[in-house]
């Protein structure tokens, strides 16, 4: 038996599961939110019951020793000691690591080397990393990546059409992102229907604040709708997803701002805040429809469009689909939202959907399509820090 820790770090976030392995049972799990701001909220569950503290948490070390000491605190582990291995996401492993690796000083530089494609994430990743390190000193690392699971797209997919040396000097090309759940929902959906990854063609939805969407042929991904960065793609949150680039010039000179104030408008005041001027929480939209409000009725409209004409789109590529599956928060409680993407596809997808059934579905795995259905739909909850944990007791000999 092992106790390995998942770390999912984010700018101003640190999410974490323990777990027992190989039973995979959870020990604990929660997380640090608003780190760097004047108070930040630490959550941990113990026996089923979420314990709350609202303290200033000026940095990422900060919140790994708050963790490491709420464990001790609450029992969860009578020494950290018992702790053998920790995993890490890793947002950004260019096209350096295509699997999990063990974290090293080379895996490190690289990592950091490539914080110039998520600026946001892979420094506070290294932060984390690093304090685990010192607060954990005798324990095996490993670096789980959201690009990797991405890496078999070829070239036709993953190269843009500008001037080819941007791609051999300045590594400008499709990455993609939320590998991880993609490849876990992939595997997963297959196990559900009890076939052979390798002979399913799928395409898989993570629908949240973030979102991407992916075509997977035989367990390998030939295409993902996120790009140089995760914000392209499709709309979301506070995205834009792709644009006519004019549009970034144009309103530059009309607004008379910098690159980095641009950066902010479309990765934070764009997307479902952007177009509803009301937030980016699908759940106040709805509302917002449900009343009536014109601007939210569009912003679904428009969202429910961008998937549609992805997924159309990597149906088309395949050739045929096997399965299509929803997951992440919008994906796997958002039945709404589901229901409007599903009657896009229904015609030309020959989709049959149990709409019912739909409807009763939260955060559970469920086939939602009819037998008659000539694509399988699922919904499918991601397990991220599984994958991680595995990872982990794999590559450590665990």
């Amino acid at each position: 038996m092992s106790k390995v820790i998942s770390v999912n770090s984010g700018s101003s976030s640190l999410k974490f599961q323990l777990f027992d392995m190989p039973s995979e049972t959870v020990l604990t799990s929660g997380q640090a939110e608003r780190i760097g701001q004047d108070m930040g909220v630490f959550t941990i569950k113990v026996d089923g019951e979420k314990k709350v503290k609202d303290v200033p948490i000026p940095d990422h070390k900060t919140a790994v020793k708050m963790l490491l000491d709420s464990l001790l605190e609450y029992n969860i582990v009578s020494s950290l000691d018992e702790i053998q291995g920790a995993g890490h996401r890793i947002v950004q492993g260019g096209s350096y690591y295509d699997q999990s690796v063990v974290a090293d000083e080379t895996v490190v530089e690289r990592v950091r080397e490539l914080a110039e494609l998520a600026p946001l994430h892979n420094p506070a990743h290294l932060v984390c990393y690093e304090a685990f390190c010192k607060a954990l000193p005798d324990i095996g690392h490993v670096f789980v990546f959201d690009t990797a699971f991405h890496q078999t797209m070829g070239p036709e997919s993953y190269l843009f059409p500008v001037p080819y040396d941007w791609y051999t000097q300045y590594h400008i090309r499709r990455y993609g992102a939320h590998g991880t759940s993609h490849w876990y929902v992939n595997r997963r959906t297959a196990e559900l229907m009890g076939k052979d990854v390798n002979d399913l063609n799928m395409i898989t939805c993570h629908l949240g604040n973030g979102a991407s969407i992916t075509a997977i042929k035989g367990g390998k991904v030939i295409n993902t709708s996120m790009g140089l960065t995760p914000l392209g793609g499709i709309m979301m949150g506070t995205r834009c997803g792709d644009i006519d680039p004019t549009v970034v010039f144009y309103m530059m000179k009309k607004l008379e701002c910098t690159p980095d104030e641009m950066d902010t408008f479309l990765n934070k005041r764009s997307g479902m805040l952007g177009v509803s001027g009301i937030s980016s929480d699908a759940r106040d939209i709805q509302a917002a429809v449900d009343k009536g409000d014109e601007r939210a009725i569009l912003t679904t409209e428009l969202y429910t469009n961008r998937v549609v004409n992805q997924v159309g789109g990597y149906y088309a590529e395949l050739g045929h689909v096997d399965a299509l599956v929803f997951t992440a928060g919008l994906g796997e409680n958002d039945s709404v939202c589901r229901e409007r993407i599903l009657k896009g596809l229904e015609e030309a997808m020959g989709l049959s959907i149990d709409y019912d059934l739909n409807a009763a579905i939260r955060g559970k795995e469920c086939l939602i399509s009819k037998p008659d259905s000539k694509v399988a739909v699922y919904v499918v909850p991601t397990n991220e820090e599984l994958v991680i944990a595995r990872d982990t007791v794999r590559l450590l000999g665990l």
